[in-house]
């Protein structure tokens, strides 16, 4: 479905038209399985969650979205990238609850942070969320941008587009994001 399709449709969803909403979900569901299986596929081998279900959970907390205005498509799919990231870290926190101190979800920390392959390492998603949760209070913008790029696979210009910022920007901020994170991840030592 073309983007101004799915445009469409989200400011008929954000302006009350539930058939709007069922008629999204079909046009968008492919996308979302596969940011829902990026997600997974960063997580243990023996995650209790399968994509189909994430994309569910996912569904089920934004239809209550009322106070969200829809901007375009990638607007759309940063915020479920958004939803996804905070159902997986509840569900990492509820594992390690469970558990009592026990494994934590693991997530490989690759070129999306580190810049290359090469420097794979594995951190928690725990930490990482509260890496970004204090990133968010020195600059919410790039911890906006961090989701967008890492989380929501969004490109340079789909997140330049999302944030009403330049390409250029984005890039830039980038750059800073991932360093401060590195940082702020060695230091809890994830």
């Amino acid at each position: 479905m073309e983007s101004q399709d799915v445009t469409g449709l989200l400011e008929r969803w954000g302006q009350g038209d539930k058939d709007a909403l069922n008629q999204l979900l079909p046009a968008v569901y492919d996308e979302l399985h596969r940011m829902a299986a990026r997600y997974l596929r960063r997580e243990r081998p023996d995650h209790t969650l399968q994509p189909t279900a994430l994309i569910h959970e996912a569904y089920l907390r934004l239809v209550d979205q009322n106070s969200v205005t829809w901007e375009n498509r990638a607007h759309f799919f940063g915020i479920s990238a958004q939803v996804m990231r905070r159902i997986l870290v509840d569900h990492a926190r509820g594992r390690h609850a469970a558990k009592r101190g026990g494994s934590l979800i693991k997530l490989p920390l690759d070129e999306a942070i580190h810049g290359s392959p090469k420097q794979q390492e594995e951190i928690d998603l725990v930490a990482l969320d509260a890496a970004l949760t204090r990133l968010a209070e020195v600059d919410a913008e790039q911890s906006r941008l961090v989701e967008l790029r890492y989380f929501a696979g969004l490109t340079i210009e789909e997140t330049a587009q999302v944030m009403d910022i330049s390409p250029a920007t984005v890039k830039r901020k980038w750059t800073v994001s991932r360093a401060w994170l590195r940082r702020e991840i060695s230091r809890s030592g994830a």
